[in-house]
């Protein structure tokens, strides 16, 4: 089967310790996906995203800057990995996303799940000032 990669830029309007306490803090996580997650900091550690809709391992953090996981595809022999990295911007955070080997039949559902459901709600969740209660 044919693998993938993706990667994409996305600019959201919050300084990058946020972003990176929004991907790796389990209390916020559960926050914007309204789902059970499991997650630490520590290479390694297996984590579970959406109720285990996404499981994988954690293989390196630099704090506020950086996170590399490998993704669990089944059965596949080259692991998929998924880096984001943070970067200032004048506008709050510049990040840039780049997820490799995402086997053919799955890259639309995860082209679109970056958008939508994991950076779309960061991004709400991180700028929401609550002026909308």
């Amino acid at each position: 089967m044919a693998l993938k990669d993706y990667k994409k830029y996305y600019v959201i309007g919050a300084p990058p310790e946020e972003i990176y306490m929004a991907l790796t803090n389990p209390k916020s996580i559960e926050l914007w996906t309204n789902e059970p997650a499991v997650m630490t900091t520590n290479p390694g550690d297996e984590f579970s995203l959406w109720d285990d809709s996404i499981c994988g391992r954690n293989l390196e953090f630099e704090e506020n800057k950086k996170i590399v996981q490998e993704w669990y595809f089944g059965e596949q022999d080259e692991p998929s990995i998924v880096t984001i990295k943070l970067h200032p911007h004048k506008k709050g955070t510049s990040v840039e996303l780049r997820h490799t080997n995402i086997p053919e039949d799955d890259f639309e559902d995860f082209a679109e799940g970056w958008d939508e459901s994991y950076f779309g709600n960061v991004i709400e969740f991180v700028e929401d000032d609550g002026s909308d209660l």
